[in-house]
């Protein structure tokens, strides 16, 4: 058989006893996976089977003792509405124009404009679960979806959840949100479990108890959501399906409250836990495989279509994993592009052991105007600031500008902290990695090189108002300000 994909059609068909090419062996099986995905929200791998001494969390050290931790996979973009419409559509978010945080939401009053600015998926562009369906599916989503382009979730989403693709006698994909790092403590009945004064502080963060408090509290989340997957663990094996279901365990970013973490390509914003846990019916590799291949999620959207027997569209920018004829990649991209008003322009290339930064608007500093702002780590940060107080590894976050690019080696500087633009010893490294963005955007046609429309962003302008201080707004107003305006019950 040519790969994998051919492998499990004829598994599906019942003409071969399951022998994959893998080292562990598998009893036959006559009918195919359910497949779930568990989705926390912005989560870092602060997680004992990565690593973390600080907790132990011990479903998931479970799930990557009996199937595979992946220790270098990303998200095409760190903030949530840009990642999942790249996940569900297994394609990078700026190919198909989704890039824009919160985009084709129409916020208006006004029924002439509920249309303005909305986004429609190419022709022939379909999602993972319609595929799903097609292919004979049930498909279920509980809690958000927060895709970047016009959908109708009952199209989406047949079931209610898997109880319902029971009674329909039919195999299921199936998406379950976790609160993560949005207070998925909440199921702990210790609210503080992390003590603020024994964890270790980054380099890029000032060493003060609101930062301590931050990162305690994010532990207290990675332990919540450990609890809350073995609740669902625990139900699918009390429901008799654990041992048919391939679960994958992701995070849509990092955590939400730290600086260059959420929103930004760093580390903290993009590189997350991916665990794969197999089911005794269906393993693929040895218990505790350890993959350190660059992955993104876009691979989760494809690798699971593969692992149902599903045909994988041509559109389609994911890499199936475990396919006989895989080729790891060379790089991963991220991309960061307007969130909520704040509008911004980031590209990162992360290789075997480099990153590269380019920010296309050096003109604004890396803490614009943003949803953040009366938060407590931004209000300290900034005053430690202009108090002078910062070191200059945390300084360098919070000035007025920032530069063209960032390029670090992530082997020997893991918190991002020493930019190696200028040092000649990175010269030709630096112009690889330059050469690889050029190359991708201009073969992907990167739509975050072209402005959003004017439409777009007065959707963007009925929602946030006067919050909306970035120049490309002034065309909006512009164009509609009167209109604008009346609707902000305002005149200029």
């Amino acid at each position: 058989m040519k790969n994998r994909r051919d492998f499990l059609k004829a598994v599906t068909a019942g003409t071969f006893a399951l022998c994959l090419p893998s080292p562990a062996a598998v009893p036959r099986r006559t009918k195919r996976p359910n497949i779930l995905w568990l989705i926390a929200e912005d989560m870092n791998p602060w997680l004992s089977c990565y690593g973390t001494t600080f907790i132990e969390t011990p479903t998931f050290d479970a799930m990557a003792a009996n199937g595979v931790r992946f220790d270098r996979a990303y998200v095409t973009a760190p903030v949530c509405s840009a990642c999942r419409s790249a996940l569900i559509t297994g394609t990078m978010q700026t190919t198909l124009g989704v890039h824009n945080h919160r985009s084709s939401r129409s916020n208006t009053r006004n029924p002439a404009h509920r249309e303005l600015g909305m986004i429609h998926l190419p022709d022939g562009v379909k999602t993972v679960p319609e595929l799903f369906q097609e292919a004979g599916y049930a498909t279920f989503n509980k809690g958000k979806t927060d895709y970047n382009f016009v959908y109708d979730n009952a199209t989406l989403y047949s079931v209610k959840d898997w109880k319902q693709a029971q009674a329909q006698g039919k195999p299921w994909f199936g998406q379950i949100q976790l609160r993560g790092g949005k207070n998925g403590k909440a199921v702990l009945k210790d609210k503080t479990p992390v003590s603020p004064e024994e964890i270790s502080v980054p380099p890029y963060y000032p060493d003060h108890p609101v930062f301590r408090e931050m990162i305690a509290e994010h532990y207290a989340c990675c332990l919540g959501t450990d609890k809350s997957v073995k609740g669902i663990l625990d139900q699918l094996e009390a429901d008799g399906l654990l041992e048919d279901t391939i679960v994958f365990f992701f995070s849509d970013h990092g955590m939400p409250r730290g600086l260059r973490h959420k929103q930004f390509c760093y580390e903290g914003g993009i590189h997350i836990p991916l665990l794969i846990r197999w089911p005794k019916n269906f393993q693929v590799t040895k218990p505790g495989t350890v993959i350190g291949d660059l992955v993104n999620t876009i691979d989760v959207s494809v690798t699971s279509m593969a692992l149902a027997g599903l045909e994988i569209p041509g559109y389609m920018e994911g890499r199936d994993v475990f396919a006989a004829d895989y080729e790891p990649r060379e790089y991963v991209i991220a991309a960061r592009d307007r969130c909520d008003y704040t509008i911004e322009h980031i590209r990162a290339v992360v290789t075997k052991r480099y990153k590269y930064l380019r920010n296309f608007l050096t003109d604004r500093p890396y803490l614009q105007p943003q949803y953040r702002d009366e938060w407590d780590v931004m209000k300290t940060w900034k005053q430690l600031y202009a108090k002078g107080e910062l070191t200059d590894k945390a300084a360098a976050f919070a000035g007025d500008k920032k530069p063209a690019e960032e390029f670090y080696d992530l082997e020997k500087d893991p918190h991002e902290v020493n930019n190696l633009v200028g040092d000649p010893k990175y010269t030709a490294e630096m112009a690889h990695h330059r050469a690889i963005l050029a190359r991708w955007i201009k073969k992907t046609d990167d739509k975050g090189r072209y402005p959003e429309s004017t439409e777009g962003l007065l959707q963007v302008m009925y929602r946030w108002g006067e919050k909306c201080v970035n120049p490309e707004y002034e065309a909006v107003r512009k164009k509609y300000g009167e209109e604008f305006w009346k609707q902000q019950g305002k005149r200029r």
